[in-house]
């Protein structure tokens, strides 16, 4: 499963791709790693007091990448980084409820890649798509203790599978009503963007 990803555009550059304020968000450029903070986007009310606008504003605020876990996990304090089962009463309320749905943009996806024979070592496959230099991936947010996201995940395409997955995140078409549906359709509607990316059109960068 993907434990990096690369967004090489700067805070105004994701504003102006996606349509958002991007406020004072401090977003230069670099690499997101587990447990570090990024620019998501949202229409979500966080902080705003009253009722929400029927076309609330799509907006970019930092976000820490892994969700608390609950309280039984395994390991409390280790992050939930994506979510493999969007039915599961951890997600579902949040997943239903569209204002915690968001966009997490991206320009290339790091995964393993099978371990070599000889050396037993695995090399980092960094992945983008070939038709959209700057991307979403479909995200959900939690207002735990912690402003944290996790990344949506779906089947694995035959680019994941090759390199020895079942599952990969959920990138978005490159299309601003995919993008709307995502951030305010119902869950019915919405759900029906968690399918994996061509991967006739995913490239080793």
């Amino acid at each position: 499963m993907t434990v990096l990803y690369r967004l090489a555009a700067d805070a105004a550059a994701i504003a102006r791709h996606f349509g958002a304020a991007a406020g004072s968000d401090p977003w230069i450029r670099g690499t997101v790693s587990p447990g570090s903070f990024a620019p998501v986007l949202t229409t979500g009310r966080e902080f705003v007091a009253g009722p929400r606008q029927e076309r609330q504003p799509l907006r970019m605020v930092p976000r820490l990448w892994g969700v608390p876990p609950p309280p039984a996990a395994f390991d409390a304090a280790r992050g939930v980084l994506s979510v493999r089962n969007p039915d599961s009463p951890f997600w579902i309320g949040n997943l239903r409820n569209s204002e915690f749905r968001c966009l997490v943009p991206a320009t290339a996806l790091m995964v393993w890649g099978r371990a070599d024979p000889a050396t037993g070592k695995r090399r980092q496959l960094w992945l983008a798509p070939s038709d959209q230099p700057l991307f979403a991936l479909a995200g959900v947010w939690k207002d735990s203790e912690v402003p944290s996201f996790a990344l949506l995940t779906t089947e694995a395409n035959a680019v994941w599978r090759q390199a020895g997955h079942d599952a990969m995140p959920v990138i978005l078409p490159p299309d601003p009503a995919a993008w709307q549906s995502w951030l305010r359709a119902d869950w019915k509607r919405a759900a029906d963007l968690l399918q994996p990316y061509p991967s006739s059109l995913v490239r080793e960068v």
